[in-house]
């Protein structure tokens, strides 16, 4: 079967690739949404299936307090001794964006943790600390049993490159101590912004792969090679050996981040990142999803495209759009949801409480950095409607609960159910978008009558329109605005913040009183078409 890209639709960002015998194991970036990081496994390279959220417990990840686009970096994943491991950072401060160069100190936080288990769907172990010196961590097993740390260096220092090359520690994996003094093995080529390492021995060179260029339309990714693992590192003479910098008419845009693999056959493939712009405004709604991309290696032992006339890009991603009428009869959530930061869910919902329901508890304002009752699922084509069945009674304005269109907490569009001075129910929109200095409106409130009431969404490219029904309605209400869904993309943003992650759709309940007043949802349904 050929793969059609991206294989992995909608925010699937940094992946990293692991084969086992004839399975293939792709994980990829979940930032603030818990539980962190995604584990996709395939045998034939083109149909994925999600089998694994490694990071589930308080003990392994707490995210509360993190910013937007903050939390779970670029995940590395790879095999060794019967045991999979896995590495990823925990961003702690993102402060500003800033360029090689830049003026002033740049202080973040990173921290990069280690850990394993001995089965991709089993439980993984309590993370070990490895160090704070950069993001992007990843291990590279060499042939003689030692195992290495590498990861992009960060340079905080004013009128320094921010990215400053690459490092590699060795690491003793029986405790996850490290060995020995960090050494810098790449300091990057001219296009700068160096990150994502990857390392693999081929024919007694050892090949060291980089994401360069920002994760946006300058992506690329860069080769280089040397006789020893700490270098020299000799760049790829042909330059980028992926990237769509200079190709705006490429319908895969921002391809970079890549990982290779071998099949069992010996074909060479690589997994990467790229973004999908709506037609009209150029926008990227879904976020930075995964493709893959067949490679060769020449007689001249340098890696490239195995078909370099083959565009990025040769489909939509699978063959049938997604349709999931997802009910609520299980303990669990179906997989496709999420929530953010928190390891305790248990405090934002309940799926027992009310058999046939999820119970949202009324936490934070849903643009909370900390605790915020908001499940969703990612938006995966331009083109969706969206469907619930909330039943809410709100005792007064700071409650509410509905159906949310999220980006992050600068951009999201909430149909809610609410209450007004007197107590009656109404239903409004709540838009908060980063145009001009960010803007939070509230739409004309509609009285609502009592009893559950149907919400929707509906998407098509850059419009979002909301509708309502109660069950005396045999028709939809629509709103009478229609909303720009552009907005909820990576490129439209206040200035300076961190945008790296893709549109939501889902559930939330918001009780700014601090009474956990509960709301109760009995479906969500997800119907995209493709075009």
């Amino acid at each position: 079967m050929t793969p059609s890209n991206p294989i992995l639709p909608g925010f699937n960002p940094d992946p990293s690739i692991v084969r086992v015998g004839d399975d293939f194991y792709v994980a990829t970036s979940t930032f603030e949404w818990f539980p962190g990081v995604r584990i996709h496994h395939s045998r034939d390279l083109a149909t994925w299936r999600l089998v694994g959220r490694p990071l589930t417990r308080p003990s392994q990840l707490d995210m509360r307090g993190n910013p937007d686009s903050c939390g779970v970096w670029a995940p590395d994943l790879s095999y060794k001794d019967g045991r999979f491991h896995l590495l990823f950072t925990d961003v702690k401060r993102y402060g500003r964006t800033t360029v090689d160069g830049a003026r002033g100190a740049s202080l973040r936080d990173f921290h990069n943790y280690w850990v394993w288990s001995d089965r991709i769907d089993g439980d993984w172990s309590d993370p070990v600390h490895l160090n704070s010196s950069g993001f992007d961590p990843a291990l590279f097993h060499d042939d003689d049993g030692r195992s290495w740390l590498l990861n992009m260096l960060w340079d905080h220092r004013p009128n320094r490159r921010r990215f400053a090359g690459i490092v590699v520690q060795e690491i003793d994996l029986s405790t996850g101590r490290l060995l020995g003094d960090r050494r810098r093995i790449f300091e990057g080529t001219a296009l700068g912004f160096t990150e994502g390492p990857h390392l693999y021995k081929r024919d007694g060179w050892y090949h060291l792969l980089v994401a360069e260029g920002g994760t946006e339309r300058g992506h690329a990714v860069v080769m280089a090679r040397s006789r020893s693992l700490t270098g020299p590192y000799e760049p790829h003479p042909d330059g980028p050996i992926l990237t769509a910098r200079n190709r705006p008419d490429a319908p895969l845009q921002r391809t970079g981040h890549g990982d290779l693999v071998e099949g069992p056959d010996g074909a060479t493939w690589m997994v990467y990142l790229c973004g999908r712009p709506l037609p009209a405004s150029d926008r990227c709604v879904l976020g930075r999803e995964t493709a893959i991309q067949r490679m060769a290696w020449g007689e001249d032992g340098w890696l490239r495209r195995a078909d370099p006339c083959a565009d990025h890009g040769v489909g939509d991603g699978r063959a049938e759009p997604v349709r999931a009428l997802d009910r609520f009869d299980r303990p669990t959530l179906p997989p496709a949801f999420q929530w953010l930061r928190t390891p305790h869910p248990e405090r934002l919902f309940s799926l027992t409480d009310r058999p046939g329901h999820l119970r949202l508890f009324g936490r934070e304002t849903i643009g909370s950095h900390f605790e915020q009752a908001l499940v969703a699922r990612r938006q995966t084509a331009f083109r969706y409607d969206a469907r619930t069945l909330l039943d809410f009674d709100p005792a007064h304005f700071q409650q509410a609960a509905g159906l949310v269109c999220y980006y992050n907490s600068t951009k999201y569009f909430f149909l809610h159910v609410t209450a007004g001075d007197a107590g009656e129910r109404q239903i409004q929109v709540l838009s908060v978008t980063p145009e001009g200095e960010g803007q939070s409106l509230l739409g004309d409130p509609i009285l609502l009558d009592a009893g559950p009431v149907e919400l929707r969404a509906q998407v098509d490219h850059e419009r979002l329109r909301f509708a309502f029904r109660t069950g005396q309605d045999a028709d939809w209400r629509w709103m009478p605005a229609s909303f720009d869904a552009s907005l909820l993309s990576d490129e439209a943003t206040l200035p300076g913040l961190p945008n790296f992650t893709g549109a939501f759709v889902g559930m939330a309940c918001q009780d700014m009183a601090g009474t956990g007043r509960h709301a109760d949802f009995a479906r969500f349904d997800y119907v995209e078409e493709i075009g």
